[in-house]
């Protein structure tokens, strides 16, 4: 009996070793098997898919979804692997198969593998798959997650009671958490969307409705085959949902969707889609693709809008219009991200980049070509002026050295975040711009339907649309363009004034100071005197000349150029309406020409505000002073545009700011130089709505007001607590419309501290009480504008509970008041663990740069890269060094300024004037 335990004994060892054993080397096989694949950037090309069948259960209850995938793929390579891409995902192993469609013979993999980090599933083979194509199938599970990347769930509140959504987003590489599939852009396919859900829900996805089959209390939704798209672009939605709709003059349906008893709200999206999608039929030479267009209002959304084809999904703000209490500037805003988005259905759905490397292709251009139609609705909202604010916004992240060119090689799924940026959208569209009005307007629009038509769903790279535009210009597009989209950075271009000539140095900026070694084909136009004649030149190398018309310098008095009287009509302007990606520091005689035709009224407004913006940018590199900057300032207390004065806001605030830094004891002066700057203006907007007044005047008293609330002005917030006090009483008293709502609840937070509470307190009531996100992003922005730390903090702990949305909860950052941003980067420090985790992808970008770029002294820059080094992540590199060294250019700039010899009298003698409002 021993004898026989004991032989079953070494029996049942032997077997378990073997088995081990044979365990043991498959799993190694499968880790080796991962290596291969591991760190790629891009899928290997063994097989393509030409068209996947998805059906997707979603559990709105469990927050669970599961999925059948079968899918089409053309085996092109020898290979007995298949590798795709899936995250965050269950696929049993017993349910993935391989049929051949020429032989019919059905193959199952040895193993089936997903490695995590690279989100890749590699499926091995025990032999070479037959060539041709095949359909291989499995089943997947995965769960409704709440980090708005996906399929994931939002949540809304239907009687008092919350309830869950399933909405899809995808772009740029989240398409694998919904079901495996090639999620590159180049990776094209049809798709054929299968839902089933219950039957009370509305079900939508690219396609119109083919078939509904009830099953229950459920219904199995059947959507249309798609056009061959990326994956990325595929949408679903499954929610209680109602719709306003209307139909395009073409013949297309288009629906506005959102929460029930809010779709009066849709009506003014509805308008500009529907008249937008024409327009750009005209300017494409190109039909709208599909046979619907359906625009989705998503209550958790983390992006602004997303270009789904044909399913346009948007965060509410974005989309939904309330004429009592949304701003204009929620209206324009509208506006812009709708025509972006219906754009993309054509440049960048129908016709796609090939790789993220192009991503500024589909949204460069989408942001310019918005503006185009905006423009065409809306003649009087002057877009093409305000259009300088995204050069601006692209000018400021592209004068770092922590800067990337426009083409920036991606080397992992995870790096594609990051890029999209101002570099992407905001230098992409002013390139764009620059091109147009280099090229023409007429000559560029035909190049465009020419690359559309021959590129139309298909893929392109950026060389191609250079091609289209060359063959029809007959301009050396590419040459011109390669300078401006393979390598990072701007130029500056020093102007000097040379008898009858003008000499044009260029540089590279860098807001550092530092010189650069960067060298651009500029399109330079100049005008003298009137803007009646443009000369026009393609400078070329680092010094170029321009001989000028003897008119533009025969009052100089001097061959030299230098005159004892300046002339405000002898002005010479480079850049005319800032339709260019550069910048230029007049010398001397011409700038103070420039500054005379500024005080005379003899420039237009974008070449007013180009002047202005490019001082401050000079200043800020301290290649000129503070003392030039401030005088320039000076000129503009009679200005009456709104796009100019905003841009004049932004820079005093600015030299306040960094001025406060430097020399604390010019603040009071300096405030009251901005309240005199502001004067004219406020007087004539005052609170108060006039009647007949523009929308440009509506957007800008709020702007106005916050300026001198910023300022101290005790009037004017003195005004605001009085009429917040009677909103609180009366939320529909005239008192408080919604364009001075947020300068007032500004100008409530300003006063309010820990000792006194009741308005902070009270601003939480509004924010609990408001169902409108618009209202809602009002308070939160303004929430933590306290002077008090104690209280900032306490607003940065509101803004990670379960009362505020995880895309909302960068507002509340992003109006940290100065006295709060050491309090701020400290709660950033102690919460860290949890913000990386719950905001993954671009969303926590926002932190970093609304509390560590906050300061100007190398101690704090040195203490935030410390801290990343330890705690930060590849997703986020980029991000934290831009902000570093947006800190240490604070930190040399204000050296300078204490070192500036004059600046405290010259602040003083600007403030000098009695500010009356």
């Amino acid at each position: 009996m021993a004898q026989r335990l004991a032989l079953t004994a070494a029996v049942v060892i032997a077997m378990s070793y073997a088995t081990f054993s044979y365990f043991s080397r498959r799993v190694n096989k499968a880790r080796r098997i991962l290596t291969m694949f591991k760190g790629s950037p891009r899928l290997p090309t063994f097989a393509v898919p030409r068209h996947y069948n998805a059906e997707i259960q979603p559990d709105l209850i469990a927050c669970k979804f599961d999925g059948k995938l079968a899918v089409t793929v053309e085996i092109i390579e020898a290979t007995s692997h298949l590798v795709l891409n899936a995250a965050d995902l269950m696929i049993p192993s017993s349910s993935v198969w391989l049929r051949c469609n020429e032989t019919r013979q059905v193959l199952w993999p040895s193993s089936v593998e997903i490695d995590k980090e690279d989100e890749l599933l590699v499926l091995t083979f025990a032999q070479n798959l037959p060539m041709g194509e095949a359909l291989l199938s499995m089943d997947f599970h995965g769960e409704l997650n709440d980090s708005m990347k996906g399929l994931y769930r939002s949540s809304y509140v239907k009687d008092g009671v919350s309830h869950f959504m399933a909405v899809t987003q995808f772009e740029p590489a989240d398409a694998r958490r919904c079901f495996p599939c090639w999620d590159e852009p180049a990776l094209k396919a049809t798709f054929k969307i299968t839902i089933q859900a219950p039957i009370d829900r509305v079900v939508l996805s690219n396609m119109p409705v083919e078939a509904e089959e009830i099953i229950g209390n459920e219904k199995r939704v059947i959507f249309q085959v798609s056009p061959i798209m990326s994956t990325y672009l595929v949408a679903i939605v499954v929610g209680e949902l109602e719709y306003v709709e209307s139909e395009t003059s073409s013949g297309n349906k288009v629906r506005v969707y959102c929460e029930i008893g809010r779709s009066e709200q849709g009506k003014f999206a509805l308008d500009i889609a529907t008249k937008t999608l024409p327009f750009y039929e005209r300017y494409f030479g190109t039909s709208y693709p599909l046979p619907k267009l359906d625009m989705v209002a998503i209550p958790d959304f983390a992006a602004g809008a997303m270009e789904n084809y044909g399913l346009v999904t948007y965060r509410e703000s974005a989309l939904l219009y309330d004429e009592k209490s949304s701003a204009a500037s929620n209206k324009q805003r509208i506006a812009i991200v709708v025509a972006h988005e219906l754009a993309h259905q054509w440049f960048g759905n129908l016709v796609t980049m090939e790789w993220w490397t192009h991503l500024w292709l589909n949204e460069g251009f989408a942001t310019w070509v918005s503006y185009l139609a905006v423009d065409y609705l809306f003649p009087d909202w002057n877009i093409w002026t305000q259009f300088i604010n995204q050069t601006v916004t692209a000018f400021k992240l592209d004068g770092l050295v922590e800067s990337h060119p426009i083409e920036v090689e991606v080397g992992h799924a995870k790096e594609i975040d990051e890029i999209f940026d101002a570099i992407s959208y905001n230098k992409g569209a002013s390139i764009i711009r620059m091109l147009q009005t280099y090229l023409g307007p007429d000559v560029f629009q035909k190049g465009l339907v020419s690359y559309i038509k021959k590129y139309a769903y298909k893929n392109a790279y950026t060389e191609d649309l250079w091609s289209s535009l060359s063959e029809e210009s007959k301009e050396p597009v590419k040459e011109l363009m390669d300078s401006w989209t393979k390598q990072q950075g701007y130029p500056v271009l020093a102007v000097t004034l040379k008898g009858s000539s003008l000499q044009i140095e260029q540089t590279q900026y860098l807001s550092s100071g530092a010189p650069g070694n960067g060298e651009w084909i500029v399109p330079v136009t100049v005008c003298s005197g009137s803007y009646s004649s443009v000369l026009r030149h393609l400078v070329r190398g680092k010094v170029y000349n321009i001989d000028l018309p003897a008119a533009a310098n025969e009052d100089s008095g001097h061959s030299d150029g230098v005159s004892n009287e300046r002339s405000s009509t002898n002005w010479l302007k480079l850049n005319v309406n800032q339709a260019s990606f550069y910048r230029v520091q007049y010398d001397e005689e011409l700038a103070g020409r420039l500054h005379s035709a500024i005080t005379s009224g003899s420039l237009n407004a974008t070449d007013r505000f180009g002047i202005l913006d490019d001082t401050f940018a000079l200043c800020v590199a301290r290649k000129q002073t503070m003392t030039m900057l401030l005088t320039l300032l000076d000129a503009f207390r009679e200005e009456t545009d709104h796009t100019v004065l905003q841009r004049l806001i932004n820079v005093a605030s600015s030299a306040l700011h960094i001025i406060m830094d430097a020399i604390p004891e010019a603040a009071p002066y300096m405030k009251k130089f901005i309240c005199n700057l502001l004067q004219s203006a406020a007087g004539k907007l005052g609170w108060d709505v006039k009647d007949g007044e523009s929308h440009l005047d509506t957007m800008l008293r709020g702007n106005v007001l916050v300026a001198l609330i910023n300022c101290g002005h005790e009037d004017v917030i003195a005004e605001a607590m009085n009429r917040f006090e009677c909103y609180l009483k009366d939320r529909d008293t005239s008192l408080l419309p919604a364009d001075i709502r947020s300068a007032t609840f500004h100008a409530v937070m300003q006063k309010t501290t820990s000792l006194d509470r009741k308005p902070y307190d009270d601003l939480l009531e509004l924010y609990r009480q408001s169902t409108l996100s618009q209202e809602k992003t009002r308070i939160l922005e303004n929430l933590a504008a306290t002077p008090d730390p104690a209280l900032v903090k306490e607003a940065l702990d509101f803004s990670i509970t379960s009362e505020v949305r995880s895309q909302d909860t960068f507002y509340v950052f992003s109006g940290i008041s100065r006295e709060g941003r050491d309090a701020a980067w400290v709660w950033l420090k102690e919460h860290w663990d949890f913000v990386s985790k719950k905001w993954g992808g671009f969303l926590i970008t926002r932190f970093i740069t609304s509390t560590a770029s906050q300061f100007s002294d190398n101690e704090k820059a040195n203490e935030v890269e410390s801290f990343f080094a330890v705690h930060g992540d590849p997703s986020i590199k980029r991000s934290v060094s831009q902000s570093v060294e947006s800190v240490r250019i604070a930190a040399l700039w204000v050296e300078k300024i204490r070192t500036e010899n004059g600046l405290m009298e010259t602040i003083k003698d600007l403030s000098s004037r009695k500010c009356l409002l």
